[in-house]
């Protein structure tokens, strides 16, 4: 396939097409043979049960160029060409005619000998869920489905919501801690959201003080702010900080990555701007860019990079593009609470390209992931082995 319209329809699947690459994939699919290597590349990379393979092309190939024929008619007008935002859940659209046979309840896998391996031990996505720290040493654990409600607080089992007190004159600090399998959204007093991945967790004001900066700490993990302005916050900044290095933000949205088991805590900028430093120097970020520091060296460097796959976790994908399959297999982990093994550590630097869902069961992910850059894999209780 053309690596063009590859990267077309990636950007379909991913709310990235403007209207000139819509029109480009609907003129590429007119032709049968596109269609076929179309198909193919959906099932590759799209489709969430290829080691069964039942899939209804036509009702995909019609759902994405019905799909491509709205929004050509919904976003022309002004004459202005805008950027198409698809909803997330139109990957699944397309591949919602597929057909899933499961002969039990357990998990199944038929490896490359034929063999089928089983595990008691279910392996769920992850969910909503986080532990609450209060300044009294306190713990609540919050869940979905599940309310918590005090005086300044309140949880609806997805996101936790403080409520703002102009009297405050002391900082105190909770702790919001993200298991792996979880995530949550965070509103705090400014009206800042914050949205926390698996294996994360935030310190916080329970209320800011006005005159001081907004000043929150990234222990570790991955967390997207959309930060209130410092005009509506009497000019306060807002202040990410994790160990030595520091964000500051005058009002804008980005995401934070630090985990501990990764050399270098990466920011990303989506819109508006910021600052990042450390102890000995200051790099500004334009959207679309990521600043990379490195832990060992104490350096920051910037890269312009594809904001919406480093973001995707936040609207229930995966977007991976040519990432070493080390890494993708580090996210996975996070999120479904599972240990991995390289049997073979060639495996690891091998590049994977592909676009599924959060809500996907870890065996049908780890079916796309065989189909093209692995021989085998295996699940034993909670750890995965690749080989």
């Amino acid at each position: 396939m053309n690596e063009g319209i590859e990267d077309i329809i990636i950007k379909f699947l991913t709310k990235e097409a403007n209207i000139d690459e819509l029109q480009k994939l609907e003129l590429w699919l007119s032709n049968s043979e596109n269609e076929a290597l179309f198909n193919e590349y959906i099932k590759t990379n799209a489709t969430l049960n290829i080691s069964v393979g039942r899939y209804d092309k036509k009702k995909a190939k019609a759902t994405i160029l019905k799909q491509i024929r709205k929004e050509k008619f919904t976003w022309y007008g002004s004459g202005n060409i805008r950027v198409v935002k698809y909803a997330a859940a139109i990957l699944f659209g397309i591949v919602a005619f597929n057909y899933f046979y499961q002969g039990s309840d357990n998990i199944v896998n038929e490896s490359v000998d034929g063999t089928v391996t089983k595990t008691e031990i279910e392996i769920r996505p992850g969910t909503d869920k986080a532990t609450l720290l209060l300044e009294d040493g306190s713990k609540v654990e919050l869940e979905k489905g599940q309310t918590y409600q005090t005086k300044k607080i309140k949880s609806s089992g997805k996101e936790l919501v403080y409520t703002k007190d102009v009297s405050t004159k002391e900082i105190k600090y909770n702790y919001l801690t993200i298991p792996r399998g979880g995530q949550f959204l965070l509103k705090l007093t400014d009206g800042t959201k914050v949205w926390l991945n698996s294996e994360t967790q935030l310190k916080y004001p329970v209320s800011f003080v006005q005159g001081r900066p907004r000043t929150v700490e990234l222990i570790y993990g991955e967390a997207y702010f959309e930060v209130t302005p410092s005009s509506e916050n009497n000019g306060a900044k807002f202040q990410v900080i994790n160990h030595t290095h520091k964000v500051e933000v005058i009002g804008t949205e980005f995401n934070i990555k630090a985990y501990r088991d990764e050399k270098s805590i990466y920011s990303t900028l989506v819109e508006g701007k910021i600052d990042v430093m450390n102890h000995s120097s200051k790099k500004s970020l334009i959207p679309g860019q990521q600043s990379n520091f490195n832990i060992e060296n104490n350096s920051i460097s910037i890269a312009n990079v594809d904001v919406e796959s480093v973001t995707s976790w936040r609207q229930g994908l995966f977007v991976f593009k040519e990432k070493p399959l080390k890494d993708i297999m580090r996210v996975l982990s996070r999120w479904y609470d599972v240990d991995v093994v390289f049997e073979d550590k060639k495996l690891e630097t091998l590049k994977f390209r592909g676009v599924v869902s959060k809500d996907q069961e870890i065996e049908q992910i780890m079916s796309i992931i065989k189909s093209t850059v692995i021989k085998d894999y295996e699940i034993k209780g909670k750890t995965i082995i690749l080989r």
